[in-house]
């Protein structure tokens, strides 16, 4: 087994993350699950959440958006689950949760050189590929909300199945390290998720970094929304509640919920 491809330790993990400021209060390590987000869930049920970290080894059943399915490599990806109290904060801000777990992502990786950008609401995107997903969930019996991620770290070009995905590898990282990048991870989602409970759900420093990473603001997309129906129009930027603005036909269009597809010059 390479060194990039090494099983975590869960204690080192406990003893360089929790403790002092950190928001974060359980981390648990498991071989195997279909998904950290539906365990998270579950657990939701019985016990409160707030703070705890859910790392799978290997997921083999991960859920993305409009009900997507995925299967991880072992040790070659972080899938990555946290539980997050929003007791007090707005519903209307929630919607910055995955916004700026996608920026803690971007500024993770790019502390081993890698530059990553995002497509609203929940890809991180690097070399023309998918290197990152975010999944958002309000749990059902508290006011919480479960973020997943799924962020492709040692995946060899042979291991991807699908076009239009990379990994920190692909894109010439040297022998990315996962424990290295889940703590990193976890103060910079911690510190993200820390300020935007101070500012009451809109924060505008998590604004300010999310335009600066974006890849959409400015493009010509296309939002495919639940019901299936679709917008046209230029991508401009997000509003207070972390909604994506677009102008359409010479209105403008506020978009909470949606599917967004980049267009190439002649679509």
């Amino acid at each position: 087994m390479t060194a990039e491809r090494a099983p975590l330790d869960a204690a080192a993990l406990r003893a360089a993350v929790l403790g002092g400021s950190s928001p974060w209060r359980r981390i648990d390590v498991v071989a195997e699950t279909s998904s950290t987000n539906a365990d998270l869930l579950a657990r939701a049920e019985t016990e409160n959440i707030d703070g705890a970290v859910l790392i799978a080894e290997h997921q083999t059943a991960g859920r993305g958006r409009r009900g997507r399915s995925w299967s991880a490599v072992p040790h070659a990806q972080i899938t990555m689950s946290v539980g997050v109290d929003v007791t007090g904060v707005p519903t209307d801000a929630w919607g910055w949760l995955p916004l700026a777990t996608g920026v803690a992502v971007a500024d993770t990786v790019a502390s081993v050189g890698a530059t990553a950008a995002l497509k609203w609401p929940n890809d991180v995107l690097a070399g023309g590929g998918k290197l990152a997903g975010i999944l958002a969930e309000v749990t059902p019996g508290q006011q919480a909300v479960v973020i997943g991620v799924g962020l492709n770290v040692s995946l060899r070009a042979d291991e991807i199945p699908v076009d239009g995905v990379v990994s920190l590898t692909t894109l010439g990282v040297p022998a990315p390290d996962r424990q290295q990048l889940i703590g990193r991870l976890l103060g910079e989602l911690g510190t993200r998720i820390g300020a935007w409970r101070a500012a009451g759900g809109f924060d505008a420093r998590l604004r300010a970094d999310y335009r600066r990473c974006s890849a959409t603001f400015g493009q010509r997309v296309r939002a495919i929304l639940p019901g299936d129906s679709e917008v046209v129009g230029t991508a401009r930027d997000v509003d207070d509640e972390g909604r994506l603005i677009l102008e359409a036909d010479g209105r403008t269009v506020t978009i909470s919920a949606g599917d967004i597809v980049h267009l190439r010059p002649h679509e």
